[in-house]
């Protein structure tokens, strides 16, 4: 046998550890989504922007427990809060639906992915969930601030405690509210393009160019007609959402949605599940391919 012919063992082995399976590849997938939302594991620069999000946030919270306190005085209600911080969750949504999207499409890593037992719904089901796990803790934690700056300077004792554990919950679901429909919304346009520039500007483009079709409406001769203004943008659906929850006569947005309050509902419910259907969509094209 000639020189160039002879096979050489190099040691590869076959794996003979255990397989872990498509649960544990979902939760890696969301575990990463989750940590790159915030920064971790990637550059001092990747961080810069979702904390600064995040210490705006916290700090809006800390002087309206402050204030709370010192003063006994509610400047915003956990529902409120939302509402109030509601720009610098588009543009925190803005940068990160590009991250958990158009990343893998640029560096054509989906392949790689639907290579192994991982399926497409597997797929959008974790980035969407490391979204809104995102947004949701945005949001929520600085209400839990707020909550525990009530809690510890209330004069009712352990009622006063459990009366503003009550306005908490509600509070936190709406939070959540925020996070299913912005996670959606985020994910689908960032997911048709590998050009982060362009998505993130698509996302904020949704929310802008839809806002002032609101303040149109809202002001026609015709009251059905300003009732329903709110469900053309995603910010005023929300709010006609907990406004209809709360029983509030008006929301913070200054929206009266009258009584269409079970649509808001509805139409909220309908456009995350046609995010999530239409991603579903995309995503199984793709893994065909």
């Amino acid at each position: 046998m000639s020189e160039a012919g002879v096979i050489h063992d190099i040691g590869y082995q076959r794996y003979e550890g255990e397989r872990l399976g498509r649960s544990a590849a979902i939760r890696a997938l969301y575990v990463h989504g989750l940590r790159a939302s915030f920064g971790f594991g990637r550059s001092a620069k990747a961080k810069i922007f979702p904390w600064l999000v995040a210490g705006i946030l916290l700090l809006v919270a800390v002087i309206l427990a402050a204030v709370r306190s010192q003063l006994n005085q509610v400047i915003f209600t956990y529902v409120q809060f939302d509402d109030q911080m509601s720009w610098l969750i588009i543009f925190f949504v803005a940068i990160l639906g590009p991250e958990l999207m158009s990343r893998d499409i640029s560096s054509n890593t989906l392949p790689l992915y639907f290579s192994r037992p991982l399926r497409a719904a597997d797929y959008v089901l974790a980035k969407y969930a490391a979204m809104a796990s995102a947004v949701w803790l945005l949001l929520g934690v600085p209400q839990l601030i707020m909550f525990l700056g009530a809690a510890f300077t209330t004069k009712s004792g352990a009622k006063g405690v459990w009366n503003e554990f009550l306005d908490l919950v509600p509070g936190w679901g709406y939070s959540l509210l925020w996070a299913l429909l912005f996670a959606g919304i985020g994910l689908l346009i960032a997911s048709f393009t590998g050009k982060r520039a362009f998505a993130a500007g698509g996302i904020v483009a949704v929310f802008l160019l839809t806002t002032p079709v609101v303040g149109v409406m809202s002001i026609l001769p015709n009251s059905t007609a300003n009732h329903l203004a709110g469900l053309v943008s995603p910010m005023s659906l929300i709010a006609g959402v907990g406004e209809w929850l709360s029983n509030e006569p008006e929301s913070q947005m200054g929206l009266d949605i009258g009584r269409f309050g079970p649509v808001y509902g509805i139409t909220a419910i309908c456009v995350i599940t046609v995010c999530l259907l239409l991603l579903l969509a995309r995503y199984r094209k793709v893994a065909s391919l």
